[in-house]
């Protein structure tokens, strides 16, 4: 990462693709990977399939709120000193604008920008677009700071 970068330590969307999302849990059920990591945002990819959909066949808001949450609290966690503290989440909340059937090689793209970056908390926008381009959700997500006991 460049020098003004958010982050705390330097980044790749491979690295947290190996390390964050990992087999047995549900980002990586979800198929959601990171693609993008920039001074101060990451955005992440999920399919819009059978795992996603609702049962008239478009992108359940659940599985937005997911990924949503997802790329928050990895971008959060990169916020911190990682061997001090950790993130837990705390709130979280969305508008779903617009529906996405789900459709061989459909995915939606979140990317998470901070609103806020305290010392106990931290506020994320997490804006979800399609593959056009166009607005699908807006989520914001509360991270509280936790620190690591001995």
């Amino acid at each position: 990462m460049a020098q003004d970068s958010i982050f705390t330590v330097p980044v790749t969307p491979e690295e947290i693709n190996e390390t964050q999302i990992v087999e047995g849990q549900m980002a990586r059920h979800l198929g959601i990977e990171m693609t993008a990591v920039g001074a101060d945002f990451m955005t992440a990819r999920m399919p819009v399939d059978h795992r996603t959909i609702q049962r008239i066949g478009i992108l359940h808001g659940g599985a937005s709120l997911a990924l949503a949450e997802t790329v928050g609290s990895i971008a959060a966690s990169y916020c911190v000193d990682r061997d001090k503290q950790f993130i837990v989440g705390q709130e979280i909340n969305a508008n779903h604008l617009r529906a996405v059937p789900a459709g061989e090689g459909v995915a939606v793209h979140a990317t998470a920008t901070p609103l806020h970056l305290g010392r106990a908390s931290q506020v994320w926008d997490i804006r979800i677009r399609d593959d056009q381009g166009r607005l699908v959700c807006v989520s914001r997500f509360t991270a509280a700071v936790l620190e690591k006991r001995g």
